[in-house]
């Protein structure tokens, strides 16, 4: 492995020990839940899901274990950047 390869990995492992360096403003994901696979949707700041329950409360166990898992990196979590 060239020198150049070891540099990058190096940052990458930095990166990841810094996620406020990372600003998710959308993101679709599939959800394998218990019962069936959702599509999970962030976007401008808000979380959607396609499972019975959230279209009933306009939240989920799906969307909560999003939440859970990205919260350092959400948009909504991050001041306003100029």
């Amino acid at each position: 492995m060239d020198s150049g390869m070891i540099s990058k990995i190096q940052k990458a492992k930095q990166y990841a020990d810094e996620p406020q360096r990372v600003v998710i403003r959308g993101l679709e994901a599939e959800f394998h839940g218990d019962h069936d696979t959702h599509m999970v949707v962030y976007r401008n700041g808000a979380w959607s899901c396609q499972c019975a329950f959230f279209r009933q409360r306009g939240l989920c166990s799906h969307t909560m274990a999003m939440e859970r898992l990205l919260a350092p990196m959400l948009e909504a979590d991050k001041p306003a950047q100029g």
